[in-house]
């Protein structure tokens, strides 16, 4: 979210437009009565939501919802981590992308730092959440230097670094194929000091993947959406804070739950709804890009969409 975009000025959506957490949980609901059993709660930043222990507690009580995570950056994580546990949050994902502060702060526009991180990563770990999966998004040029220095860092624990080859997700980061190193790349530098062997994905569409440290050390993840797309294996659907209903990281353009929901739409009604957008998608613009390298579009921003 670019600083010089989203100054003080920006209006963002007000409250009202963004759904409550009795609309977020009946939806949920009836994804899961349609075969949905892990969630994923992004942004965004989640934890900046005041009634976030409220949603997790809500969803987390659901029949059919085996497996709930959440992706934060890892600003609020120290003051909050405890909270989230309790509420029932099972698994937790902390965005960094690097340990170089000048370098992560260049990624985030100076509004954290590393220290601020791992804080909360530590304070994460000692209320009990294990493993915990460190996002870290790879640009040529930028941090690309600091993968092995990550990839040490949490060698030996039990916790999973996954590299993410650079996306162009949204219309605001500049993206090129020129600043995207492949999951290959990322391999080969950590292999380089760290020998490494490939194992079986934990489940079936799993974005990951998954490499061990042959002395067993543990393991890290890379995601190859750039240049090893996996369109066919998706099984994901994003609902957005404001009721959009998307099928693909990529989409430009959601349909609108919400309105029906606040016009009094029957479950019947909202499942009809979202079977219907499941049904017909034909999403692959991953398998087009690495085609054509890229095709003219808009899509929905991250803020809005999560990840």
């Amino acid at each position: 979210m670019p600083a010089e975009i989203f100054g003080e000025s920006y209006q963002f959506l007000p409250n009202s437009e963004l759904l409550t957490v009795g609309e977020m949980t009946r939806l949920t609901r009836l994804f899961a009565q349609l075969g949905v059993s892990k969630l994923r709660l992004t942004g965004g930043e989640p934890l900046i939501r005041p009634d976030l222990p409220q949603l997790i507690h809500n969803l987390a009580q659901l029949p059919g919802i085996e497996d709930m995570a959440l992706t934060t950056n890892g600003y609020f994580l120290e003051e909050q981590a405890q909270a989230i546990k309790d509420a029932g949050l099972f698994r937790l994902t902390v965005s960094l992308d690097s340990l170089d502060n000048e370098v992560f702060q260049v990624l985030n526009g100076r509004k954290s730092s590393v220290a601020r991180v791992l804080a909360g990563f530590h304070k994460a770990e000692a209320v009990g959440f294990s493993p915990i999966k460190i996002n870290c998004v790879v640009k040529r040029g930028v941090n690309d230097h600091t993968i092995v220095d990550l990839a040490h860092y949490f060698r030996g624990t039990p916790h999973i670094v996954r590299f993410i080859e650079y996306m162009d997700v949204g219309n605001l980061n500049g993206w090129r194929m020129d600043d995207v190193v492949s999951g290959q790349e990322i391999v080969a530098l950590i292999q380089a000091h760290f020998p490494l062997e490939p194992i079986e994905p934990n489940y079936f569409g799993e974005v990951a993947k998954r490499y061990r440290y042959a002395d067993g050390g543990g393991e890290i993840g890379v995601v190859t959406s750039v240049t090893q797309p996996f369109c066919g294996d998706c099984t994901r659907a994003r609902l957005s804070s404001a009721g959009e209903y998307y099928t693909c990281l990529f989409g430009t353009r959601g349909l609108d739950l919400k309105r029906p929901l606040r016009q009094g739409a029957s479950d019947e009604e909202l499942l009809a709804l979202i079977t219907g957008v499941w049904q017909q998608r034909t999403d692959r613009y991953s398998e087009l890009r690495t085609s054509f390298t890229r095709l003219p579009r808009k899509g929905a921003e991250m803020y809005r969409l999560g990840g």
